[in-house]
């Protein structure tokens, strides 16, 4: 396979991970996708984009190429189930509607599978890891922030409509209770957007695995509500004119991780 993510190096302590920000798909996938399907519509739409101010900050970003529907890379390499009721595996066999992903019998197989492991999902876990362990051994800590967005209403997914920005750390497994305590006031004080800390989406496998404040390495997941920056159906349209708002909030929060791991570990 040819390049399978992008990655920038920053100059603090911080990473911002985009697992699913990738639209490039392997012959096996494309062939064999419903037509409901070619569109990617589970992707996380324009996130590299959304985040470009990160560079002015100094952050380091990793960028999926290939889309999900090849191998999810916020997922476990076992496959172990991350939520309890509806979700979506390493390998996704249905859209976020809960309808099948693939046309009957023609599933990638497994041995393709192996090969979106290894040649996919295992170097943009490398990446992520050595990365972290970089930022450690330089600054002494290391923040992770994994970046997500997704469609504000999926009835087979969550009840009602999600609110716009959802924040997770493992049930305050992931990172400093303070830390999480900061970013949920930071989005409590402005008035434009709902958020949630720990609801339906309280971190993936990127935010499980990686965040690990005895070590002194803090993951925190943003599920962002669509509609907050861009048309949530195809074309899939971003909209600078809702992305711009939203962008000043998302910069808080990453300014405001920064702040935090300054004070916590230089005070």
């Amino acid at each position: 396979m040819d390049k399978v993510l992008n990655f920038k190096q920053g100059r603090v302590p911080l990473l911002i991970s985009m697992p699913h920000a990738g639209l490039r798909l392997t012959p096996a996938v494309e062939a064999g996708l419903i037509p409901d399907a070619r569109s990617l519509p589970d992707t996380d739409w324009h996130i590299p984009q959304l985040y470009e101010f990160a560079a002015e900050l100094g952050a380091s970003t990793l960028a999926a190429e290939y889309s999900r529907f090849v191998i999810d890379l916020n997922r476990p390499s076992d496959d172990k189930p991350l939520y309890v009721g509806a979700t979506t595996g390493l390998y996704p066999a249905t859209l976020f509607d809960g309808i099948p992903l693939f046309r009957e019998g023609m599933e990638p197989s497994a041995a393709e599978r192996a090969t979106y492991l290894e040649q996919v999902w295992t170097p943009y876990h490398t990446t992520l890891q050595n990365e972290l362990a970089r930022l450690k051994a330089e600054f002494g800590y290391a923040l992770l922030f994994d970046a997500h967005s997704i469609r504000s209403i999926i009835p087979h997914l969550f009840d009602g409509k999600l609110p716009d920005f959802n924040l997770g750390t493992f049930n305050g497994a992931s990172c400093d209770p303070q830390l999480a305590t900061q970013l949920e006031a930071i989005c409590a004080r402005q008035t434009d957007y709902s958020h949630v800390l720990n609801g339906r989406f309280k971190g993936g496998h990127i935010t499980r695995h990686y965040g690990n404040p005895a070590e002194n390495i803090h993951a925190v997941q943003l599920e962002l509500g669509q509609c907050t920056y861009m048309e949530e159906f195809e074309p899939f349209r971003y909209r600078p004119d809702l992305a711009a708002p939203t962008q000043v909030v998302l910069k808080e929060l990453l300014q405001g991780l920064l702040a935090w791991g300054q004070k916590h570990y230089n005070a």
